[in-house]
């Protein structure tokens, strides 16, 4: 048993250091984003970031991350995860469907010039396009963290990263090293942190 799992454990390491290798490739797209982020904030505007599942999970990382810190202390950032309030996402999709729990919440706060952040490893959740076509009605910028070939919604967003990969793991693993270096450059970029972890 102890061999086998060693073994599973060997190949699934080679396997996402492979899947990161091929992400090397998204390295202008990650700039755009950074650019689009650090702009926004610049001029003290919010972002929201939203997901499903594990992509959930990722959106309350990322806003985690930039209101309190990746690093070494610095001021909050204004970032909030669509996905953290139970309460309005149960009222939501029992009353208007899920397919709305987040383009609701963006039509309520977002502002021009506040940042989306879209994550789906497939593309295709229908709430995730529905929140990006809401962004773009709202004058937001918007960035999407996707995943194979970007589904339904690609080509929605002003930054799209497309993990160029079919194992939802493998894509949550690289989205989640995007995430930490877009954290980073924005702490480099406002603060003028280090750039490295």
């Amino acid at each position: 048993m102890s061999s086998d799992a060693e073994s599973i454990y060997r190949r699934q390491v080679q396997a996402s250091i492979a899947s990161m290798e091929a992400s090397l490739v998204l390295g202008a797209a990650v700039s755009k984003a950074a650019t689009l982020m650090t702009g926004a904030f610049g001029k003290g505007k919010h972002l929201y970031a939203c997901g499903n599942g594990g992509s959930a999970a990722d959106a309350s990382h990322f806003t985690t991350e930039l209101l309190c810190r990746l690093k070494d202390d610095r001021a909050p950032l204004p970032a909030v995860a669509l996905t953290a309030d139970s309460s309005f996402l149960t009222a939501t999709s029992n009353d208007y469907g899920y397919d709305e729990v987040f383009a609701r919440q963006l039509r309520g706060l977002g502002k021009s010039g506040d940042v989306l952040v879209a994550i789906s490893t497939s593309g295709d959740s229908t709430n995730i396009k529905l929140a990006l076509e809401v962004a773009k009605e709202q004058d937001m910028v918007s960035v999407s963290l996707l995943g194979r070939e970007g589904g339904l919604c690609a080509g929605l967003a002003d930054a799209e990263i497309i993990v160029p990969c079919q194992s939802t793991a493998r894509i949550q693993e690289v989205h989640q090293v995007i995430i930490h270096t877009l954290c980073l450059i924005t702490e480099h970029t406002l603060f003028g942190m280090p750039d490295s972890l």
